[in-house]
């Protein structure tokens, strides 16, 4: 598999597409002015505690306050209640001695919130979900730092080695790097890009996470809420630390700052991958130009067309996604059965690109073709986890019911992407009404006698070629009409490319006359 991103730089921000195999499956825009985005750090204020939800409302600058459950607020929100407390009265260039931090003892599980932040004071909070429609932030007190091959959680000393590697002597290997090179009350997980990597290449991206960490506690110092005290890096940067692999192999940004800005940041976490990045010098804008517009037009809207003629229908409501199969017009085999296994397979992958593409979170619900046998179902849902593999939000897929229908759960951390392809219509301007023929025939007429006034001679008339039909039809047409009334010819011609209701006159010389 090959994989290209493509960064488009515009005046309200930057728009990245990252494309598969040439073929698009993930499409993320980042506001020039973007605030509360996931994984940004604040301060804030606990403005109010709901105990029969067991959750607080945080003010952290949004116009609506923030969520924060209890299962949310981490085991150790203690000792970052103390810590906040502590940097927000100390001064700036004066940190404290992280390593001798004394942390406080963990919360219960099942406490209440109530008990645990009283008195509603200030808490160090990261973002866990943009608002949505309605709803301000969530927010999560589990302060985690990513890195290119570890994440870093302060407050505890746990080492996790991500699940996907399997090799229980790498397992090892690693365990012993991260516990012999990480300080005190600093916890790390492993992530999977950090699989036979040297412990240089893992103390070097720890060491980058300790002094994030170390930035974080001098914003704070003197710090008064809400206020924001880290800001998650970039989209672009954020997207290459996560992705980066082997498999990459173009980066193509259209603007020079943007451009320096990733290349240095490639040349920190992967110098062997300079060679990828390119600027583009095209004049033609850089979304055309590696076909992205072409694929977002045919893969946003109600209406989704598969290869094999078969569709899918896409309904959003408040609770959740819908989506439909429909069989197309083409028929693998005679055999009922086997179409709609093979229908289905072609649609899964479809929707699997979808969810990604449209970041479609919550349930969603598919409605496949029905199928009888169990082994075809089992086959249908065995591909879709399959398929899903490569979605970094967390998802949970449901075997197909009885009723032919599978449910699938993904995690919702902004606004789904919802792109309107369709174009205001050019006779009608979007209003759903043109004028009639009748009117369209008069204006043409009143022109018509202006220009000939103005000793206009030769006149010519471009008209769509429906309007072409009907001023030049019958045995008396209104052409001939008007040259028995003007005494001179004029002639009328096809235009494919105008809309309904568009004329345009010519003089003898073939240039156009402005009215």
């Amino acid at each position: 598999m090959t994989k290209e991103l493509i960064i488009n730089v515009i005046p309200q921000g930057v728009e990245i597409a990252l494309l598969e195999n040439k073929k698009l499956v993930e499409l993320h825009s980042e506001n020039a002015d973007a605030n509360f985005a996931v994984g940004d750090i604040y301060i804030g204020k606990v403005k109010k505690l709901i105990p029969g939800l067991n959750a607080a409302f945080i003010d952290v600058g949004f116009e609506k306050d923030a969520f924060l459950h209890y299962t949310d607020l981490s085991p150790y929100v203690r000792s970052i209640l103390k810590f906040t407390n502590i940097c927000t009265n100390q001064k700036k260039g004066e940190p404290i001695d992280f390593s001798k931090f004394k942390v406080e003892p963990e919360i219960l599980k099942t406490g209440k919130i109530n008990e645990v932040l009283t008195g509603k004071p200030n808490v160090l909070v990261q973002i866990l979900k943009e608002p949505i429609a309605a709803k301000g932030p969530r927010l999560t007190c589990e302060i985690s730092l990513p890195g290119r091959f570890v994440v870093v959680t302060p407050f505890n000393d746990i080492v996790a080695i991500s699940r996907k590697i399997h090799s229980s002597d790498e397992r090892k290997r690693l365990q012993k790097i991260i516990e012999a090179v990480k300080p005190k009350n600093i916890g790390v997980i492993v992530r999977t890009a950090a699989e036979g990597k040297s412990t240089a290449e893992l103390h070097e991206d720890l060491l980058s996470l300790e002094n994030t960490w170390k930035t974080i506690q001098n914003n704070l110092s003197q710090a008064v809420p809400p206020s924001r005290i880290l800001s998650e890096q970039g989209k672009t940067n954020s997207i290459l630390r996560d992705l980066l692999s082997a498999d990459f192999n173009k980066i193509v940004v259209n603007d020079k700052a943007l451009y320096a800005e990733t290349k240095t940041y490639l040349q920190r976490i992967a110098p062997d991958k300079l060679d990828i990045i390119s600027l583009n010098t095209n004049e033609n804008a850089i979304f055309d130009t590696y076909g992205v517009t072409k694929q977002v037009k045919a893969s946003f809207g109600k209406t989704v067309n598969l290869p094999s003629g078969a569709y899918l229908i896409i309904e959003h409501t408040e609770a959740l996604h819908v989506i439909d199969v429909n069989s197309g017009y083409k028929s693998v085999s005679n055999n009922q059965e086997q179409n709609a296994l093979e229908t289905n397979l072609e649609a899964a992958e479809e929707i699997a690109r979808q969810l990604r593409l449209r970041d479609l979170g919550g349930i969603i619900v598919v409605d496949f073709i029905d199928m009888k046998l169990m082994e075809n179902k089992k086959r249908l849902a065995d591909s879709m986890e399959e398929l899903m593999r490569n979605d970094r939000a967390k998802h949970a897929v449901l075997p197909i019911s009885k009723f032919g229908l599978m449910q699938i759960t993904r995690q919702r951390m902004k606004p789904e992407m919802n792109i309107n392809t369709s174009e205001v219509c050019p006779s009608c301007n979007g209003s759903g009404t043109i004028s009639s023929t009748l009117i369209f025939e008069d204006e043409i007429a009143k022109n018509l006698n202006y220009l000939i006034t103005q000793k206009h001679k030769g006149l010519t008339i471009a008209v769509h070629p429906i309007m072409y039909s009907y001023l030049t039809s019958g045995f008396v047409s209104r052409r001939l009409k008007w040259i028995w009334k003007y005494k001179q010819n004029i002639k009328i011609i096809s235009k494919s490319t105008y809309h309904l209701t568009e004329f345009t006159f010519f003089d003898a010389n073939e240039e156009e006359i402005k009215i």
